[in-house]
């Protein structure tokens, strides 16, 4: 799958006739890894491809699956289904308004597995909403531990390095909006 988003990032540079100097700088990241993520030899965050659409004009869900978007109205996204994305073994996305035209904001459904590595950060432009729907969750936002359960949610300035972990050896799974 992130073969197929690297070969959609690279088309949509080569619409835009821009380099991947002129990409990276656009959307605020070094050239060498943005080279990375079009030769899809790295894991894209799910950020990343929000602020190519944001910066673009693009629809996120047109950079993860390649359907073009056409709903203006409402779009239901039945349980269970959504542009599904893993974008690695810990980490799986779940588009939730991936056929919606222009949306303002794109909500996944996210789970996290568990695993003993540390905590990866990083950083996007804008704010981001998590509410936990199942297990817990430590989330870190700049530097500081917060665990988060069942029912809570968080609102955070997404600028600020953050990652997550699932705790107690059980998935984790939230909703999560980035805005």
């Amino acid at each position: 799958m992130m073969k197929e988003i690297a070969q959609r990032l690279h088309g949509l540079r080569d619409a835009l006739d821009m380099s991947m100097a002129d990409m990276a700088q656009q959307t605020g990241i070094s050239e060498a890894l943005y080279a990375q993520y079009e030769s899809g030899n790295a894991d894209i965050p799910m950020n990343y491809l929000c602020q190519v659409a944001q910066v673009f004009k693009v629809d996120t869900a047109v950079l993860i699956s390649g359907d073009e978007t056409h709903a203006e109205s409402y779009f239901v996204t039945r349980k269970g289904r959504g542009i599904s994305v893993e974008r690695s073994k810990a980490y799986k996305y779940r588009d939730l308004a991936g056929g919606f035209k222009n949306a303002k904001a794109t909500p996944f459904l996210v789970t996290v597995e568990p695993n003993d590595k540390p905590i990866h950060l990083n950083t996007h432009p804008g704010q981001e909403f998590n509410l936990i729907e199942k297990g817990t969750l430590l989330l870190e936002i700049d530097g500081k531990e917060i665990v988060l359960e069942e029912g809570d949610s968080i609102y955070f300035d997404a600028t600020r390095p953050h990652g997550m972990k699932a705790l107690n050896n059980e998935k984790a799974r939230f909703l999560a909006i980035i805005l």
